[in-house]
């Protein structure tokens, strides 16, 4: 079985890209879905969450206020790492569980937004990056999230830029207004499966 990672930069479509995969019957481990689960229930992360930010980095109903904590790590390259220092081990160990319950599928895939950034592409047998045009990224997270264009651009400067990450990548999907992104994924799982 084949461990395929996938990512691409804020708002480039790498959740729509996953929902088609997973739509073919490929099974799809959220990374970034899992890291805030983990961070919401898990202790020892928890506690280790209030000892660097202090207590009010949770809300009153025990969640993770996450636009606060965005607000701290993306103006202090020191705290991410100490933050992606606790969240990635954790979110690795539950991919490593969740895993073995696909054993005979011919490959899965492990969605995470910052792959390449973290070196964890490396864990991999090969690597997916979809890729948009910056202003249409940009124009697709205004329109879901309650966020402005500066804060945006923030957290796109801790991301590397696409022409870097196209030098890694095993296979790029392009989600652009020049190319269908369903007949390249199809193309890309007829080959992951062969």
């Amino acid at each position: 079985m084949l461990t395929v990672g996938i990512t691409g930069g804020i708002g480039s479509g790498k959740t729509t890209v996953c929902k088609v995969f997973s739509a073919l019957g490929i099974p799809v481990f959220q990374a970034d879905v899992v890291a805030a689960k983990l961070q919401n229930e898990d202790p020892q992360i928890v506690n280790q969450m209030i000892t660097i930010f202090g207590k009010e980095v949770y809300m009153q109903d025990g969640k993770l206020n996450r636009k606060l904590l965005a607000g701290i790590i993306f103006s202090s390259d020191h705290l991410l790492e100490k933050v992606n220092g606790i969240i990635h081990p954790a979110v690795h160990q539950a991919f490593n569980r969740w895993k073995g319950n696909f054993s005979g599928r011919p490959y899965i895939l492990y969605e995470a937004a910052i792959l390449f950034e973290t070196g964890s592409f490396r864990n991999f047998d090969k690597s997916i990056l979809v890729v948009a045009k910056e202003e249409e990224r940009i124009a697709r997270v205004l329109k879901r999230e309650q966020t402005s264009e500066e804060a945006i651009r923030k957290r796109m400067r801790h991301q590397m830029s696409d022409a870097e990450k196209i030098e890694m990548a095993d296979y790029i999907i392009y989600n652009d207004d020049n190319q269908m992104i369903i007949p390249q994924i199809l193309t890309l799982d007829t080959i992951l499966k062969s």
